[in-house]
C-alpha cells in the first residue's frame, strides 16, 4: 500500500518538478531584465539628486572660472564608489571641465532629451557605464549641462547573483511544493486551506503566533527581514534628499500616492473672515499648526476642513460652505463646518482644552472631564468625519488629521472609507500611561487614533509614551522595532516627525531689511538706536512659561543693574481661550507681574517690559523677529514650538540669539540655542545676560548653523516623510492583496 502511494506521488511530483524547472529558465531572463531596469531607474534618480546638490556651487565656480575649485568639487564627488566621472559642457557643446576618469569618447553627451535630461547605458573599454546629462540653470536660463557617469559593473555582478538565487529558489520551491502536494493528498484539505488563510491574514511584519505551517516560517521571517532592510535603506535615501520644496511634494503625491486629492482636517481655519464697519476683513490666526499645514496645502492643493468661527465666515462661502483661499492667490479650498455655542463650549473649550490640553502638557493645571463635554466631543468629531466623507471625490483620498481635537475622527472615517490613507499628527505632547489613565474615555480615544494609517508625534519620547499607553490599556499586537500597532485587523505606523516651517523666500514679505527694521521698530517703541531688545511670541497660555520668562527678566535686571534703561523686553501674547477661568486667571497674573516689574525698574519713559496682549499677523511678527537682539522661548512643555524656528528663519543677517526651553521639541534640534530650564529663574537670567552680551562672531556661528538646519528640515520634508511612509504602507497592502489573491487561485487549481 505504501509503495503504491509513493508511486502515485512520484507520478504527480516529477512532472511538477519538470514544469517548475522549465518555468524557472523562462523567468530568469525576465528577472534579469527587470533587475536591470530597477538599477537604471535608481541611477537615474541618483544622478538627478547629485546634479541638484552640485548645481549651486558648480555654477558659482563656473561663473568665476575657478578651474581649481571645480576640479576639487568634481574630485570630492567621484569619491563615491559608483560615481565614475563628471564633466561640464557649455551650451555650445564644448567640454570645459572634466575629471581624469571621464572617457574622451563621450565628449559632450547628447541624446534626444526627455523632461530636460538624457539618460543612457553605454559600453566602453572601461566597461558598462550609465551616463546622465542634467541641464544647469541660472536665473531660469540654461548655462550648460553637467554630465554624470556611473560605473554599472555592479549590476552585472548582482544580476549573476540574482540568476543563481532565482534558480536555487525555484529548485527549493520544487522540492517544497512537491512535499506539500503529497501532504495535501494525505491530509484534510479543509484544514490545510484554513491554515494558509490564517498565515495570509497575519501581518507579514508582525511575529507569527504558533503558525500551523512550520515550513513557511523561514520564508516569512526572511521576507520580514528583507522588507525591514528595504524600509531602512529607502528612508536613508529619502532623508538625504538635498531640498524639499512644494514641487517635491507635488511630485511625491503624483508618483508615490497616485493622486493629488488631499484633505486636511483641523479645528482652526487658516483664514478667518471678520465682519467690520468697513466690510469683511480677512485675518490669519497666530497658530503654529496653521503656519505649518498651510504651507503643505499651498504645495498640494486640495480641501481644508475647519470650524468656521469668524463673524463674517458665513457671508463668504458658497452653498456647499466652501471658499477659495488664500484670498490674494487662491490655491486650495476651505470647507467650513458650523458649530453652535453649546457645541463649541463642550467640544473645544470643555473636553479639548479643559481636559486633554492640561492632561497632555502636565503643566500643573488639573484636567477637568465632564460627560456632557465628552458627548459634544463625540458629536463634533462625527460631524467633521461626515464632512470629510462628503468632500472625498474618491474612495482612496489622503487625509491629514490635525491635533487633539479629532482623536475619534480617524476611526469614524476608516469605517466609511476603508481604503483611505489617514495621516494623523498629534501636535501636543503625549503623556506617560499613568497620566493618560486619568481620562475616563482613554480606551475610546486610543481606538479612534488607531484608525489612522500613520500616527505622528514631534519627538521619539512622545511616540514611546503613546505606544506604552496603548500597550497598557488595549489588547493589541505591537512590533517595537517596526514601530507598528495592529488593532482590529488594521495596522497603524507610529512615528516621530519633527514639524517645521516653510523657509521664507528672499524679500517675500517686503517688510524691509533687517538693518532698517532694527531702527524702525525701536523708533515705534520709543527706544533709542542702540537700545537692546528682547522678544517673546506666544499665545496667552499657562504652558508657554510667560511668567517664568518675565521673572527671569526681573532677575537679570537685579543682577546686572547696568542693563536698566538699556534693555526692554517685548512680550507678544495673543489672547487665547479667554472664556476659561484658568486662562482669565493666568492673564491677570501676567498683567500683575508686568505692572510690578515696571513699577520697580521704570525710569521716566523707560519701561523694562512691554506687554502686547493682542493678535499680530505674520508680517508684524517678522518685524519683531528681525529687530530683536534675543528671542526667548521658555515653554514649560511643548510639542515642538515653531516660534523658535520662525525667529531663526527670519534672521537673514545671521545675528540675534535664541534662548530655548529644554522642554520643547525644538531643543532636540536647535542645539546652538542657549538651552535653559525655565523653572530655574537664575539660569534664565544668566542666559538672557549672556545673549545680550554675546560677541557678534559667536552669534553668527550659532545662527548660521541653526538656519542651515531649519532650511533643510523644513515643513515640506516633514509632510514628505509622512506621505512617503503612508505610500509604503499602501504599497505593502497592495502586495499583500495580490499574495492573497494568487494564493486563493493556486489553491483552487490544486483542489
Amino acid at each position: 500500500m505504501k509503495l503504491r502511494s509513493v508511486r502515485l506521488s512520484l507520478r504527480f511530483v516529477l512532472p511538477l518538478a519538470l514544469v517548475l524547472g522549465v518555468f524557472a529558465y523562462a523567468v530568469v531572463p525576465m528577472m534579469d531584465n527587470l533587475t536591470l531596469r530597477w538599477f537604471v531607474r535608481d541611477l537615474d534618480i541618483r544622478s538627478r539628486f547629485l546634479a541638484g546638490a552640485l548645481e549651486e556651487p558648480l555654477l558659482d565656480y563656473v561663473q568665476q572660472k575657478e578651474r581649481r575649485k571645480i576640479n576639487q568639487l568634481f574630485d570630492r564627488a567621484i569619491q563615491d564608489e559608483r560615481l565614475y566621472a563628471l564633466a561640464f559642457c557649455d551650451t555650445a557643446g564644448k567640454l570645459l571641465y572634466k575629471t581624469k576618469t571621464y572617457p574622451d569618447a563621450l565628449g559632450c553627451w547628447h541624446t534626444p532629451q526627455k523632461k530636460g535630461e538624457a539618460e543612457s547605458l553605454v559600453s566602453m573599454p572601461q566597461g558598462s557605464l550609465h551616463v546622465a546629462a542634467s541641464p544647469m540653470l541660472q536665473d531660469g536660463k540654461e548655462v550648460g549641462k553637467l554630465i554624470l557617469v556611473h560605473d554599472v559593473s555592479f549590476i552585472e555582478k548582482r544580476s549573476a547573483d540574482t540568476k543563481k538565487y532565482v534558480i536555487s529558489l525555484f529548485a527549493l520551491l520544487a522540492v517544497v511544493i512537491s512535499f506539500i502536494t503529497v501532504f495535501i493528498a494525505h491530509a484534510s484539505l479543509r484544514g490545510w486551506v484554513q491554515s494558509l488563510r490564517d498565515v495570509l491574514r497575519g501581518d507579514i511584519l508582525q511575529p507569527l503566533q504558533a503558525p500551523a505551517l512550520p515550513e513557511i516560517q523561514p520564508v516569512i521571517g526572511d521576507l520580514r527581514s528583507l522588507l525591514r532592510d528595504l524600509n531602512v535603506e529607502r528612508r536613508g535615501r529619502d532623508d538625504m534628499s538635498s531640498t524639499w520644496t512644494p514641487d517635491t511634494l507635488r511630485s511625491l503625491l503624483r508618483n508615490e500616492l497616485a493622486g493629488d486629492e488631499v484633505l486636511v482636517v483641523s479645528n482652526r481655519e487658516p483664514y478667518i473672515h471678520e465682519a467690520t464697519p468697513n466690510g469683511i476683513e480677512v485675518r490669519r490666526p497666530a497658530s503654529g499648526l496653521v503656519t505649518a499645514v498651510e504651507a503643505v496645502m499651498r504645495a498640494c492643493s486640495g480641501t481644508w476642513i475647519a470650524h468656521g468661527s469668524g463673524s463674517g465666515d458665513r457671508q463668504t462661502v458658497d452653498r456647499q460652505n466652501r471658499v477659495q483661499v488664500p484670498p490674494s492667490n487662491p490655491s486650495y479650498t476651505l470647507r467650513r463646518v458650523w458649530l453652535s455655542k453649546d457645541e463649541e463650549q463642550g467640544y473645544y473649550y470643555g473636553f479639548s482644552n479643559e481636559g486633554l490640553w492640561p492632561l497632555c502638557h502636565i503643566a500643573h493645571v488639573r484636567p477637568v472631564f465632564r460627560s456632557s463635554d465628552w458627548d459634544r466631543y463625540v458629536a463634533v468629531n462625527r460631524r467633521f468625519a461626515d464632512a470629510v466623507i462628503a468632500e472625498a471625490r474618491t474612495d482612496d483620498p489622503v487625509i491629514l488629521v490635525q491635533d487633539y481635537h479629532f482623536a475619534l475622527l480617524p476611526r469614524m472615517v476608516r469605517e466609511a472609507l476603508p481604503r483611505a490613507t489617514i495621516i494623523t499628527f498629534w501636535h501636543i505632547p503625549w503623556p506617560n500611561p499613568e497620566s493618560f489613565g486619568i481620562c475616563p474615555w482613554r480606551e475610546e480615544l486610543l481606538e479612534g487614533l488607531l484608525g489612522s494609517t500613520i500616527l505622528g508625534f514631534h519627538t521619539p519620547f512622545h511616540r514611546k509614551n503613546f505606544i506604552e499607553t496603548v500597550d497598557r490599556y488595549l489588547e493589541t499586537r505591537i512590533e517595537g522595532e517596526a514601530s507598528t500597532i495592529s488593532y482590529g485587523g488594521k495596522l497603524t505606523q507610529v512615528e516621530h516627525y519633527p514639524i517645521s516651517i516653510a523657509w521664507p523666500e528672499a524679500n517675500a514679505s517686503g517688510i524691509g531689511s533687517t538693518a532698517t527694521l532694527h531702527a524702525d521698530v525701536r523708533h515705534e517703541l520709543g527706544l533709542g538706536e542702540g537700545h537692546l531688545l528682547g522678544v517673546g511670541v506666544d499665545r496667552m497660555d499657562y504652558t508657554k512659561g510667560i511668567i517664568e520668562r518675565l521673572q527671569a527678566v526681573e532677575r537679570m535686571l537685579e543682577l546686572h543693574p547696568k542693563m536698566i534703561g538699556r534693555f526692554t523686553f517685548v512680550q507678544i501674547a495673543a489672547p487665547s481661550r479667554s472664556s476659561l477661568d484658568e486662562y482669565q486667571n493666568f492673564e491677570a497674573r501676567v498683567r500683575g507681574l508686568v505692572q510690578r516689574i515696571n513699577q520697580r525698574f521704570s525710569n521716566g519713559n523707560y519701561q523694562p517690559i512691554l506687554l502686547k496682549a493682542e493678535h499680530h499677523d505674520q508680517d508684524q511678527l517678522q518685524r519683531y523677529y528681525r529687530a530683536a537682539d534675543v528671542c526667548v522661548v521658555s515653554s514649560l512643555h511643548d510639542g515642538m514650538n515653531l516660534v523658535a524656528k520662525e525667529f531663526v528663519a527670519a534672521r537673514d543677517d545671521e545675528r540675534g540669539v535664541l534662548i530655548l526651553s529644554q522642554f520643547t521639541g525644538a531643543a532636540r534640534e536647535l542645539h546652538e540655542a542657549l538651552i535653559v530650564n525655565p523653572y530655574h529663574i537664575e539660569q534664565g537670567a544668566d542666559a538672557l545676560y549672556r545673549a545680550l552680551t554675546m560677541p557678534a562672531d559667536e552669534q553668527r556661528e550659532r545662527m548660521r548653523s541653526m538656519r542651515s538646519l531649519v532650511k533643510d528640515f523644513n515643513v515640506y520634508r516633514w509632510a514628505g516623510r509622512m506621505l512617503l511612509d503612508a505610500a509604503r504602507l499602501r504599497q505593502r497592502e497592495r502586495v499583500m492583496t495580490k499574495i492573497r489573491s494568487h494564493s486563493r487561485a493556486s489553491l483552487r487549481r490544486v483542489v
